[in-house]
């Protein structure tokens, strides 16, 4: 007989379940809004993986009409809950993750027939899109946190800067970036690590996910880890241009952060779902630290010290 157990969500608005059948597992995923994208584009992106030798969950049944998939189960176990354990070297996993990302920016195919026998194809990682994300920071985290200038006139100045930010940009947008990855959606599967909540994925700039992995304002770790880590992948890559990535990667990750602001914001605000705002203060800390690095954030650093000066230099 089946047994269906609730599994804790995420920041989404799906809904997870453990299906027990006897010694045999899986996961239904539960989805009636944006059902396209969280159902059907999910398991095309997965299928990409999987054909890329990537781990990532197999669909076993669909049932699109009532707003599920049954997919294929990796435990509970992420990197991020093996991190949190004492005596475990944390750059020796880190080094593992870069592997995958290799891997994973390696993909060249960009197209997939869906579970309705459709095609699929990964669509670009838009400059506007980039803008738009950023902007969140303003639509939700400004209604709790006001400016010291009036709301539009700092949403006119930051929409300005953000767009200037992404104008900015050096690289191409030609590589698969999976655009959530972190060590809470890898997954610990018998030794390897198996990658989730990939239904965002688009083809873009390649320092997005290096940023999501090392700015990841979940876990906390020190400058200096993070420079290891990025000079390790670094140091993996061929024709690389350290000069243009480098300034990729921190654009990306403030942009990135100022979204997630935004997003956690939303999320309380919206959803109910407080405890994420207790991540803010070291969003915040990380854009600080980056925001220092590049000549190119000097209008959003005076913006942010004019209006967010106490947020800006929390510890």
């Amino acid at each position: 007989m089946n047994k269906l157990i609730k599994i804790k969500g995420d920041a989404s608005i799906r809904k997870f379940y453990r299906k027990k059948n006897n010694h045999n597992t899986s996961v239904i995923v539960f989805a009636k809004k944006d059902k396209f994208q969280n159902l059907l584009v999910y398991d095309a992106i997965n299928k990409i993986l999987n054909k890329n030798k990537i781990l990532a969950p197999k669909l076993y049944n669909e049932n699109y009409s009532k707003d599920y998939i049954e997919i294929q189960d990796f435990g509970n176990e992420t990197i991020f809950s093996k991190l949190n354990k004492k005596k475990i070297s944390k750059l020796s996993y880190f080094k593992k993750i870069i592997s995958l990302l290799n891997k994973i920016q390696s993909i060249k195919n960009k197209k997939i027939k869906n579970f309705k026998n459709k095609d699929y194809i990964i669509p670009k990682y838009e400059k506007k899109i980039l803008t738009q994300e950023a902007n969140l920071f303003c639509d939700w985290y400004l209604k709790k946190n006001p400016p010291k200038i009036t709301k539009a006139k700092f949403s006119k100045k930051f929409k300005k800067i953000t767009k200037q930010l992404t104008s900015n940009l050096k690289l191409k947008n030609n590589f698969f970036v999976h655009r959530d990855f972190h060590v809470s959606n890898l997954m610990v599967v018998n030794n390897r690590i198996g990658l989730i909540d990939s239904q965002d994925a688009l083809i873009g700039n390649r320092a997005y996910d290096l940023a999501s992995l090392i700015d990841d304002v979940r876990l906390r770790t020190s400058k200096s880890f993070k420079k290891k880590v990025f000079n390790f992948y670094i140091k993996k890559q061929k024709k690389l241009d350290i000069e243009k990535f480098k300034n990729d990667f921190e654009i990306l990750s403030i942009l990135r952060n100022l979204k997630i602001i935004g997003i956690f914001t939303r999320l309380a605000i919206r959803d109910g779902k407080n405890n994420y705002l207790k991540m803010i203060p070291y969003t915040w800390k990380l854009i600080r630290m980056r925001i220092n690095e590049n000549e190119v954030f000097h209008d959003l650093k005076k913006l942010l010290n004019q209006n967010f000066k106490r947020k800006l230099n929390e510890n």
